[in-house]
């Protein structure tokens, strides 16, 4: 059975994937989001570092890891070095700093190739929904289970949703984009 509902929690779903990937993409400012992935082995269990420390960010251009068990600071700094963020942790045996440095002219503009083609990603995403809805809606009215302007009534609602979620891709990486360039 056809269920609008259905696509669009599942655009949904590809615009939310997005804006997570966007928040973890290091902009020059201090973002605890990107730390994110980051997990260690803490008793066993692998732990994500914000479920073994408080993560503050008391300047613009650092954030400082505070772990609640002392024991876990070597862990943590390896997790980090081990990452792909590209930052280097600052351990004083209390607590992790970590220094965002000013990004060049020549990361600005790789960050924004790569935000672009995450947004390509994510429109490809959305189309690939509509794909399954239309193939759905034109399958229903093959099988005679809608009429012919029941299939067009909803591939124009399913098309009105596409156009939404690729208009709210555009936005939110034009503004990641535009932050980026002037940080």
């Amino acid at each position: 059975m056809f269920d609008l509902n259905n696509i669009e929690e599942k655009m949904k779903k590809s615009v939310s994937v997005f804006e997570e990937n966007l928040s973890e993409v290091r902009a020059g400012r201090a973002n605890p989001a990107i730390l994110n992935k980051i997990s260690i082995e803490y008793y066993g269990a692998t732990t994500p570092i914000n479920q073994v420390a408080a993560v503050s960010v008391p300047e613009a251009r650092m954030i400082v890891i505070q772990p609640w068990d002392a024991s876990c600071l070597k862990d943590i700094e390896k997790a980090i070095l081990a990452s792909d963020i590209g930052l280097n942790p600052n351990n004083d045996g209390k607590v992790i700093r970590l220094n965002f440095p000013e990004l060049t002219e020549e990361r600005r503009k790789e960050l924004a190739k790569d935000i672009r083609k995450m947004a390509e990603d994510a429109r490809v995403s959305v189309r690939g929904v509509r794909r399954e809805g239309m193939d759905l809606v034109k399958e229903l009215n093959k099988k005679s289970e809608i009429t012919e302007d029941e299939r067009k009534s909803n591939e124009d609602s399913i098309q009105k949703l596409t156009d939404k979620y690729i208009a709210e891709i555009d936005k939110l990486s034009e503004v990641k984009e535009k932050e980026i360039m002037s940080v």
